[in-house]
């Protein structure tokens, strides 16, 4: 039987703990799907396809990773290209309270499919997506937090944008 993971997110943008999550799930399963959700509760930046873009032209390079849009719950596109297993990172302590939530959830959906959970490497134990949007939109450096094509891709979205809108509420780290 293959073994079959999904890794969802919305990767608004993908940065390199999202990668390196992705590369080191894809050599504990036959396949990995990164799953591009397409309905998240939060402000995007990049659309569905440019987050499903980014992440093939980053990830594509690994034979097992597959990267593929979804709209329904995490557990029913599991089960459609079935997956037996959700793989989820963590980051902090903080990030353990709503993965144990939403894998208890799953686990009463679709009881069949497991939850596991990745730690991510200390030096990305900082990094989310938010924080790369933040970083870049404010004239920092986010070269070292994303891939070179989604640093690209994050110039030319500013680009397309008004001077005054960003991809956020912004917030100083220092607040």
């Amino acid at each position: 039987m293959e073994r079959v993971a999904i890794y969802p997110g919305s990767f608004d943008p993908l940065h390199y703990g999202h990668v390196d999550i992705a590369q080191r799930a894809a050599r504990l399963f036959d396949r990995l799907i990164v799953a591009v959700y397409d309905r998240p509760s939060k402000k995007l930046l990049f659309s569905t396809a440019e987050r499903v873009a980014m992440a093939q032209s980053v990830l594509g390079g690994d034979a097992n990773i597959e990267v593929r849009p979804y709209h329904s719950l995490t557990v029913a596109f599991a089960e459609v290209v079935g997956a037996q297993v959700l793989v989820r990172g963590l980051r902090v302590i903080s990030d353990f309270e709503l993965e144990y939530q939403m894998a208890l959830t799953n686990n009463q959906l679709a009881p069949d499919i497991e939850t596991i959970c990745l730690m991510t490497r200390h030096e990305y134990a900082f990094l989310t997506a938010s924080i790369v949007k933040e970083v870049f939109w404010l004239g920092g450096d986010s070269t070292s937090l994303v891939p070179p094509l989604v640093f690209a891709e994050l110039q030319r979205k500013r680009a397309t944008l008004p001077d005054d809108t960003g991809p956020f509420t912004a917030v100083s780290i220092r607040d």
